[in-house]
């Protein structure tokens, strides 16, 4: 920890940072540390419970942190606020034994260390030498994650079956990428410098062999163990797993009904847009089914990558000094295409500390080499411009003025899930979603993220669909029924809706944070407008807010609310 004398919280913060990354490359590869490209963590239940304590040893800080003069200073109680809350959450989570049944098709130990090699440094022949080592270290870091899976069966603590079984189809796309017998290390390997090609091929090979090993374990030993176990978590599990992805105790039962008014709001406002597109349409997703067929599109992978490129680069210069002031290194972003053997749905990695790497957004393709658009233009407003891109890069920014753990690691996924949400609200209400083809598709995606408080919380829970549902009124919800739902409240196809709910069941939580998030970012600014009245500065605020680290969603309102 750090020498510093009588620290305050945003040093005892940062301390902590500078010991995660000694435990955890992966997070300290994504803040841009050089020294983390050759290692990979250890994901063993030893390295698990070495997290858990200097989680506790920072608490400990803090607790002395805060009784010191100049602790109760706005930035210093807010950092403080922060990493008490995040630590606390992720304690309970390890403290539940939930690092030994983590398995699905997203956010798992195994899909971190395969994700990390595509934003470590690859520029130089020392670069590839770093990345050599590092693939060295991929059988034994997956190794220590299938030792943290075997202590769960030894303990009947079981992972979902689907998601398991989903997790094998990974991992087999990941042995054999190519359909010949190429896997994804060795893939991504071929991009390194003939100087390093035996060494390089020669790791990659190792990395896919303990790829292949961790497939036939879960295979044939993991996937058996866990058949007949529950899909859903139950209450318990599931307000645990709400707290870490919410950053405060949620009202599940007061969010689930949030859900439906939600729904029932945007039902009406996308039938109105649908009447626009094709008049007479029975339901909102015939006429985006015919969107599908006649919509607008965007041929070929390559110019799908350089049109979504081109709709962020607009939105930064239409934003930038009306509705936001941005420094010129957060005014960069990249286009990326994700790579495959993932989930369908796009994503966001942030910047490096120093911007060396900048923030990029990735399109899964799924195979497909048309897209249409409709669908693309609010999700990049949420990926990229205004959305995560936004955030993530102004934290990193203003990083000297808060702390680096506000900056970077101490993130509340509500809190960013709910400023990406609230940005396509607001592209909206700037009136940049006029065609009706966008806007159908945006209020689609806001529809999605409704249903996922719904399903999300109903299925887990298995609560009632209330009688005044149009689907089920009365049942209970199971995973059967909210892929139903689902499936056809939305303008997604089959395998992304497939996807998306063994995605739920996986990270149980989460999902509900978009729209719960948004929630509070609304209600921070209605009562920061109220505040000031037609002095309101929505500019002021949005800088402000940007540049105040995360927050959980009780704290983030009345944060806002006194901006």
């Amino acid at each position: 920890m750090s020498e510093t004398k009588n620290p305050l919280p945003r040093e005892v913060a940062d301390a902590y940072v500078d010991e995660l990354i000694a435990l955890d490359p992966v997070t300290g590869t994504y803040l841009g540390v050089k020294e983390s490209s050759s290692r990979l963590p250890d994901l063993s239940p030893a390295g698990q419970e070495a997290l858990a304590e200097l989680a506790r040893a920072t608490l400990a800080r803090l607790d002395e942190a805060e009784r010191r003069p100049g602790a109760d200073s706005d930035i210093e109680r807010r950092c403080g606020r922060l990493l008490r809350e995040r630590l606390t959450a992720e304690l309970a989570v390890h403290e539940a034994d939930e690092g030994l049944r983590r398995v699905g098709n997203i956010a798992t130990p195994a899909h971190s260390v395969r994700d990390v090699f595509t934003v470590t440094p690859s520029e130089t022949d020392e670069d590839w030498a770093a990345i050599a080592e590092r693939l060295r270290a991929v059988p034994a870091a997956y190794a220590g994650y299938r030792e943290s899976l075997a202590l769960g069966l030894e303990r009947g603590l079981y992972a979902a079956p689907r998601p398991t079984a989903t997790f094998v189809e990974q991992l087999t796309e990941w042995s054999d990428t190519d359909g010949k017998g190429r896997g994804w290390f060795e893939d991504f390997a071929s991009a390194g410098p003939e100087a390093l090609r035996g060494e390089l091929d020669e790791a990659a090979r190792a990395a896919t062999a303990s790829v292949v090993e961790l497939r036939d374990w879960m295979r044939d030993v993991y996937a058996p163990a866990v058949e007949g176990a529950p899909n859903t978590v139950g209450r318990e599990r599931y307000a645990r797993w709400a707290r870490y992805f919410n950053g405060t105790d949620l009202d599940l039962d007061e969010a689930y009904a949030y859900g439906w008014s939600e729904y029932h709001r945007l039902l009406g406002e996308m039938r109105q847009e649908a009447e626009k597109i094709l008049p007479g349409a029975e339901t909102p997703w015939v006429a985006l089914a015919h969107l599908d067929e006649h919509g607008t599109r965007v041929e070929g992978v390559d110019e799908v990558r350089e049109w979504l490129q081109g709709l962020m680069d607009q939105a930064i210069e239409k934003l930038d000094g009306t509705h936001f002031e941005l420094a010129e290194r957060v005014r960069r972003v990249e286009s990326r295409i994700a790579p495959p053997g993932g989930a369908a749905a796009p994503y966001y990695t942030g910047p490096s500390e120093d911007f060396s790497r900048p923030g990029r957004t990735w399109l899964p393709t799924m195979g497909q080499t048309s897209f249409v658009v409709y669908d693309l233009v609010s999700t990049w407003y949420h990926e990229g411009v205004p959305g995560h891109h936004l955030q993530l890069a102004q934290w990193a920014h203003v990083a000297d003025s808060l702390s680096r753990y506000q900056a970077s690691i101490g993130m509340v996924s509500a809190n960013v899930e709910g400023w990406a949400l609230y940005a396509e609200r607001l592209m909206d209400e700037l009136g940049f979603l006029t065609d009706a083809e966008q806007r159908l598709g945006y209020l689609d995606a806001q529809m999605m993220r409704a249903a996922r408080v719904i399903v999300d919380i109903g299925m887990h829970l298995e609560l009632e669909i209330p009688a005044d549902s149009p689907f089920h009124p009365g049942e209970r919800w199971t995973p059967e029924l909210a892929q139903e739902f689902f499936g056809s409240h939305s303008s997604r196809p089959a395998d992304f809706v497939e996807s998306e709910l063994t995605r739920y069941l996986t990270i149980p939580g989460q999902a509900i944070g978009y729209k719960l998030g948004e929630r509070a970012w609304l209600l921070g600014r209605a009562k920061a407008r109220e505040a000031h009245g037609d002095a309101f500065d929505l500019k002021a605020w949005h800088m402000a807010a940007l540049s105040q680290g995360s927050l959980g969603l009780d704290d983030l309102v009345d944060e806002l609310s006194q901006l």
